[in-house]
């Protein structure tokens, strides 16, 4: 598990931060895409990629932002922008699922952060007051873990304070971070958001249809 050296590079500089924002992100790029046959961070809603779209909202709320590649990482990494409040960190266990991206991930979260909000490359309609509005939860309500949730229904993206990255870190991977949010409902904080966006998962081509965007280049995934 390494931090991309030439990314790493870039943040050593004196990069611009976002101000009264403690918490850094982790962006979850490495699966496979295998139902959309197509990696889908490199999909566009309008002219930009899933992946831009998300660093710059995401951007708007955290001192810096954790991009974590593995299948496809090359074409995925090429596609992140520019920016030296982003770092992207490889990982070689992708296949296990999400919750090896957050492993990888955790290590590389700035000794001074609060905590890391989390999100997932498919959800790119999240709004950008979407993620202020979770990061504000914790300041407000002083719970240690933080959902997204639409019209009663939890989504994406989901904060978690410093002192649950021991728990994540030793989560089975078979369970996920779900694990560590049921173990305790009573550290959990729900922000309800006027945001269909943290429900609107991308995975397949007819998602994307149902969601009024076209369908993967080349015509890719199975029907």
């Amino acid at each position: 598990m390494g931090s991309d050296p030439v990314v790493a590079e870039r943040r050593a500089g004196s990069g611009p931060s976002a101000a009264g924002a403690p918490f850094e992100a982790i962006l979850l790029a490495a699966g496979e895409s295998r139902r959309m046959g197509y990696p889908k961070p490199l999909l566009k809603l309008g002219s930009r990629t899933f992946i831009e779209i998300l660093a710059a909202a995401m951007l708007q709320s955290v001192a810096r932002l954790i991009v974590v590649v593995g299948a496809h990482g090359d074409a995925v990494r090429g596609a992140i922008p520019a920016d030296p409040r982003i770092l992207v960190v490889e990982n070689p266990d992708f296949l296990k699922g999400q919750l090896s991206s957050i492993k990888a991930a955790l290590p590389q979260v700035g000794a001074e952060a609060a905590g890391a909000l989390i999100h997932l490359a498919d959800h790119p309609m999240v709004r950008g007051e979407t993620f202020a509005a979770v990061v504000d939860s914790y300041w407000r309500v002083g719970k240690p873990i933080a959902i997204a949730r639409h019209q009663g229904r939890r989504g994406h993206p989901v904060l978690f304070a410093r002192e649950m990255f021991v728990e994540l870190a030793a989560a089975p991977e078979d369970q996920g971070a779900r694990a560590v949010v049921a173990a305790d409902p009573s550290r959990v904080a729900y922000v309800d958001v006027d945001d269909p966006g943290v429900l609107t998962d991308l995975d397949t081509p007819e998602d994307l249809e149902r969601a009024g965007l076209a369908r993967p280049p080349g015509g890719a995934g199975a029907r």
